[in-house]
Parts: C-alpha cells; sequence; structure tokens
C-alpha cells in the first residue's frame, strides 16, 4: 500500500502561482507513474497531468497547458505540480493519484487526501 499526501494548497489571487507537493510512503513510489487531478464544486473529478516512472514523459489537460507544470524528486518520493497564472476556473481540490496512467481515475490505484486551491479574481 502508497500512501499519498499532498500539500501546497491555498488562497491565491488570479494571476498568481502555487506549487502542490505529494510525498509517498515508499520507496517503490520511483516505480510508478503519478497524476493530479482535481474536482470542482458540483463537478466530476478531472485530469490534470501525469508523469511518468522516470520524469521524462508528461501529459496535460489542455485547460492547463503552457501554465502547469509536473515534475517528480524520486530520491525524495515526492510529485509537484507547479501552477502559474491561476485562473478563477482552477479552483477545486487537486488530487495526487499514483499506479496508473492516463486521464482516467478509476486508472489509477492510489490517492491522496486532497488539497484546496481557491483563486480569487
Amino acid at each position: 500500500q502508497v500512501q499519498l499526501v499532498e500539500s501546497g494548497g491555498g488562497l491565491v489571487q488570479a494571476g498568481g502561482s502555487l506549487r502542490l507537493s505529494c510525498a509517498a510512503s515508499r520507496r517503490t513510489f520511483s516505480s510508478y507513474a503519478m497524476g493530479w487531478f482535481r474536482q470542482a464544486p458540483g463537478k466530476e473529478r478531472e485530469f490534470v497531468a501525469v508523469i511518468n516512472w522516470s520524469g521524462d514523459s508528461t501529459d496535460y489537460a489542455d485547460s492547463v497547458k503552457g501554465r502547469f507544470t509536473i515534475s517528480r524528486n524520486n530520491a525524495k518520493n515526492t510529485v509537484y505540480l507547479q501552477m502559474n497564472s491561476l485562473k478563477s476556473e482552477d479552483t477545486a481540490v487537486y488530487y495526487c493519484a499514483g499506479g496508473g496512467w492516463g486521464t482516467v481515475s478509476d486508472k489509477y490505484d492510489y490517492w491522496g487526501q486532497g488539497t484546496q486551491v481557491t483563486v480569487s479574481s
């Protein structure tokens, strides 16, 4: 079992930046692809970004391309989501996910508890 703990959420003004972190409990983290999803009130959970185990392959939702960057540090068992030029529509609970690949949340085995990101306009 892998435990994932997100941090770094908060309140930010539109146009600002935040960096989310997701720390994994096991060294086998380095063998997993990792993803970020988000869920806004009243909406379904949606894909944000994914990174492969080595960090040399990434994919992003069209809505965040050019603004968000996913990265990882396997030595620290941590994956990051750098979010720039934030918009009010980025407001959501952001979840870290592991053990899967792609844009579908059902494909991932492990989930964090989520961290709230609120962007004020």
